[in-house]
């Protein structure tokens, strides 16, 4: 035997040695014969009230004469396992979104599971069993990105309930594994639910929804992982809904999730958010009662201290010992699902050792799933791709050596970064001349006023100008440090100062300026879009970001990422930022065209939709359709489509949606190559949501379109936006 092969079974013999000397003791939670039914029972029927108790928040004490370990719940692995030292960093989830790539979404999230195993078989090796540390994941976080003020919406998979469902599904597949009997680790979709800003207000506000708007927009994702992947916890929000607090709502908590679903799994409160019900919702009166209310609305796991407060509220008879139980039971049936109370060679997952760790194969991922994400906004006149053999190249801007911005938020430490200028100069010829300097601070003025940078960039062939914004700047509560406003972009506008350096790099410069962008959010950016030859919009790309920039911009590769998201063209578009409703939010909604829609992104070939067929031209209720069109590639490079399809229903504009997405394919085609691609349309997609809340499918004519963005009214605005549609009507 090798001796590293003899040092990791010596590792995982020593996972569970606190269970073997418990089995020596007969306790029935660890025979592996009996019924994990029965094991619970005995378990619980063990414990003290006290200790109940002390294992319903998120650091679970240890019980030393039950031999029960101490076990933290929080962890957290939005792209890539996070906050627990090295792990491959991928790019952050709204980039992953931009791939409209569920098959790909689940290959990370597998990749993210293998590290985060092997990193748990290490730690408890180890005897660390702190925070971040564990196999409960607090993702993925599918909530809505309706606004884009919102500094949490790069955490999300866009503003598109259909695509987030989908990318979303196949995440939680991916992380959870597929043995029949274990998890490798547990999923949580958050923040349940209704929940995207302003994140000044988010312990306080109250969601105030309409049914529809709540069952067509802000739930159907929580109904998919649900129902779909099973997902394994579910995060209740901060904020109220309706008027209760979301970690204390009998209609979220009960009635929907687990009545009307049929979830299974526990409910974890977002960190604090019980505390709020007396401190900021004012729903109770001290921490005894928020406890009570939280426990017997169906929250099992407090991530917080207020649950230590149920011993007393069992006292004064707020509670019953048996809705503790219950939670447990919850609670200890995911653990019992990781494996944690099972010999260790009945588990497979405790064989995946640390040589998976930043492997060769996920870097490998990590710089593919950077690649696909990245869309390209403007491209005038071909300025995109670049020739690596350029002759004199000039890179500036406050984010072209700045390896923050690969990162995004909730991220992981990676021993292979690659920022936007080192993936540049790595793949130009070692004939060129690149030169660089920084050029502007990143979020305000230059407090020197010497300006060396334009003059000298303007003597070069092209410039690339890496612009844009990081997580200092939008992000969670407290994590955007550079922000005044707790995080959110209350004005989504390019800084001010870059967008005077980009006026002066392109005054009087006929050279491509060629602007690389970099953030999580939709900005606000004509004057941008006017000035620059090409926009490149980055995210957050992961650790290989650079590389992937540098593919696209010097014609590696074709640009093949589409907005999840809508770009607006004004303040004007936006409605108030505290005002749930979706009247006029998302491409769905929009009366206006926006400066970029949902689903636009540019490629170096050029695509041609054809020939669309129905497989009937009228239908009745409940009845299938079947859609075929003919997608060519007509230009010169190799390249990837995403083929989206929309649907305009009876009531478009008044009851229904302007459009909605109901399917999508990436299709790679070779230059020359066409292929006929085919969508089933169900009647579920045809079903709308009446103001009451429930399902209708309407008589009368839809739309059908098909193409490379979301349809717009002036189709010659981008230059480049190819649909083809249809009618059919449904009798």
């Amino acid at each position: 035997m090798k001796l590293k092969a003899f040092f990791f079974l010596v590792s995982v013999c020593c996972i569970n040695l606190s269970f073997v000397n418990a089995q020596s003791e007969n306790y029935e939670w660890f025979n592996y014969d009996l019924p994990i039914e029965v094991r619970i029972d005995a378990l619980i029927d063990a414990m003290t009230l006290e200790e109940k108790v002390s294992q319903l928040t998120d650091v679970s004490e240890a019980i030393p004469r039950l031999s029960i370990p101490r076990y933290n719940w929080w962890n957290e692995c939005l792209h890539g396992v996070a906050r627990n030292g090295r792990a491959t960093v991928f790019p952050q989830a709204i980039g992953l979104a931009a791939t409209f790539d569920p098959d790909l979404a689940q290959r990370v999230s597998t990749a993210i599971s293998d590290e985060a195993r092997a990193k748990y078989n290490i730690s408890i090796e180890n005897d660390n069993r702190a925070k971040y540390a564990g196999l409960t994941f607090w993702t993925p976080n599918i909530n809505i990105f309706r606004d884009a003020r919102w500094g949490r919406g790069q955490e999300t998979y866009g503003e598109d309930p259909y695509l987030t469902s989908r990318i979303g599904v196949a995440f939680v597949k991916g992380l959870q594994g597929n043995d029949p009997k274990y998890l490798k680790a547990a999923a949580c979709a958050k923040h349940y639910a209704v929940h995207s800003g302003p994140e000044a207000l988010r312990h306080e506000f109250d969601a105030v929804v309409s049914k529809k708007d709540l069952y067509e927009t802000y739930l159907p994702a929580f109904e998919a992982l649900v129902k779909e992947a099973n997902v394994e916890s579910v995060m209740g929000a901060y904020n109220r809904v309706l008027g209760e607090p979301a970690c204390g709502s009998n209609l979220l908590l009960q009635e929907i999730l687990r009545d009307k679903w049929g979830f299974k799994g526990h409910v974890v409160s977002d960190c604090g958010a019980i505390e709020d019900f007396h401190l900021h919702h004012k729903v109770t009166a001290n921490a005894v009662e928020s406890a009570a209310l939280a426990i017997n609305s169906g929250v099992d796991l407090n991530c917080g201290r207020v649950y230590p407060n149920l011993v007393k509220a069992v006292a004064l008879g707020l509670v019953k010992e048996e809705t503790i139980d219950k939670s447990l039971r919850a609670l200890l049936s995911t653990k019992f699902k990781l494996g944690f109370f099972d010999p260790e060679e009945e588990n497979p997952y405790n064989k995946i050792g640390e040589e998976v760790i930043c492997s060769d194969e996920h870097n490998q991922l990590a710089l593919e799933v950077a690649q696909k994400s990245i869309v390209l906004l403007t491209n005038k006149n071909n300025a995109l791709p670049l020739s690596p053999s350029i002759k004199n190249l000039y890179v500036t801007g406050p984010q072209a050596n700045n390896s923050d911005v690969l990162l995004g938020n909730y991220y992981g430490m990676s021993n292979h970064l690659v920022n936007i200028l080192e993936g540049i100069t790595a793949a130009v010829s070692s004939g060129t001349t690149i030169n660089y300097k920084m050029g502007c601070l990143p979020y305000r003025k230059n407090v020197n006023p010497i300006d060396w940078t334009t003059g000298e960039a303007k003597s070069a062939d092209a410039i690339i100008a890496v612009l844009g914004i990081s997580s200092a700047m939008e992000g969670e509560e407290g994590d955007a440090i550079a922000s005044e406003t707790m995080g959110d972009r209350l004005q989504p506008f390019l800084p001010a100062n870059q967008l005077e350096f980009l006026r002066k790099l392109k005054k009087n410069n006929k050279k491509p300026v060629i602007v690389v962008m970099t953030g999580g959010s939709p900005m606000i950016m004509p004057e941008v879009a006017e000035l620059a030859d090409a926009i490149v919009w980055a995210w957050y790309p992961g650790q290989d970001g650079g590389t992937a920039v540098a593919n696209v911009v010097f014609g590696k590769i074709s640009p093949s990422g589409k907005l999840p998201l809508t770009f607006p063209a004004s303040m004007e578009q936006l409605p108030p930022f505290d005002d749930y409703s979706m009247e006029g939010r998302t491409y769905k909604f929009m009366k206006e065209d926006p400066l970029f829609p949902f689903g636009f992104g540019l490629s170096y070939t050029k695509f041609e939709y054809s020939n669309i067929e129905l497989s009937a031209k009228k239908l009745k209720r409940n009845d299938s359709l079947k859609v075929k069109v003919k997608l060519s590639n007509v230009g010169s490079f190799d390249a990837d489509e995403v083929v989206q399809l929309y649907l305009s229903q009876p009531g478009a504009g008044v009851s229904a949606p302007f459009k909605k997405l109901i399917g999508f394919q990436r299709i790679s085609l070779l230059k020359g190559e066409a292929k006929q691609i085919e969508f089933v349309i169900d009647a579920n997609k045809m079903a709308q949501i009446t103001e009451e809340g429930t399902e209708t499918i309407k008589k009368g004519i839809y739309k059908i379109y098909i193409g490379g963005s979301s349809p717009i009214k002036n189709k010659q605005a981008l230059g480049s936006i190819n649909l083809v549609e249809e009618t059919f009507e449904l009798r």
